[in-house]
């Protein structure tokens, strides 16, 4: 279901919903009893009676002592919420380069549901100055961090996670001198390897291949092991560098190679039509 809110920056309110722009591909597994294949179950139990709990009687506690709980209800945490906890106010705009990509958490499609003159004027401002609007709302009884942005002419709404949620990377303070010459060798690998992104060429191979698993154990058949490709391991760094440019021109090669043949394609297809 849309999550319905609105967007608001300086004066100007848009009424919005947020449509998910990612769906889980995972392939879920059940647990079994392995005796019987039967499913395992999970009840919700109290130790105090040692009945099983309904959802419905089931209420949120917050514990601030041992064995001491203050009992939160929704119409309890509804109230604490103030009319900028429901709206999507933007503070500040920034470059898309000032944030960190480990902030990202989940991605919507921002849809105008009314005032669509001021959703469009504010789509085709951030997409001019090329800047990702900054906001804070509540969701689902926790505020959240907000990055809106335009990409595609689609405006997104990115979920952040607070800078104090971020935990700090292991240190990478490694005093070790590079030589021009292995610094050059993997720039060069580097641009030959380097091409516009499209996510279309990505696909989830792992999955591919859990699912002619599980299809070949449901026809009783034995699944077979893919075939690995055996990597030539070099241990010296330059001999490494060297063998990796090499590949990555071949590539490179190929890839021309194909590029050309597939102009030439499509400029035989225009000749036949032009005819």
């Amino acid at each position: 279901m849309p999550i319905k809110t609105s967007i608001s920056f300086g004066m100007v309110h848009i009424p919005v919903s947020l449509h998910t722009a990612v769906k889980s591909n995972d392939i879920g597994f059940n647990m079994l009893h392995k005796k019987y294949n039967s499913r395992i179950s999970y009840k919700r139990t109290c130790p105090e009676c040692k009945d099983e709990v309904k959802p419905d009687d089931i209420v949120k506690g917050y514990q601030y002592a041992k064995g001491q709980y203050v009992v939160l209800t929704d119409e309890d945490l509804e109230k604490i919420k103030t009319p900028k906890d429901k709206t999507i106010k933007i503070e500040q705009f920034v470059n898309l380069s000032e944030i960190n990509p480990v902030l990202y958490d989940k991605a919507y499609y921002v849809k105008p549901e009314g005032a669509d003159r001021a959703f469009c004027l504010l789509k085709e401002a951030m997409k001019s100055e090329n800047k990702v609007g900054i906001a804070k709302a509540v969701f689902s009884n926790k505020e959240t961090l907000i990055a809106v942005r335009v990409d595609d002419n689609q405006l997104f709404l990115s979920t952040l996670f607070f800078d104090e949620e971020i935990q700090k990377g292991p240190s990478q303070n490694l005093n070790i001198e590079l030589s021009d010459k292995e610094i050059n060798l993997a720039k060069t690998i580097i641009e030959n390897m380097s091409e516009k992104f499209d996510a279309e060429k990505f696909k989830d191979e792992y999955k591919e291949r859990l699912m002619d698993a599980i299809s070949s154990k449901i026809n009783g058949k034995e699944i077979v092991a893919p075939k690995e490709v055996k990597d030539n391991k070099i241990i010296n760094l330059m001999e490494a560098l060297q063998e990796s440019l090499k590949q990555a021109e071949e590539k490179a090669k190929t890839k021309k190679k194909e590029t050309k043949t597939q102009t030439q394609a499509q400029k035989t297809k225009k000749t036949k039509k032009a005819v």
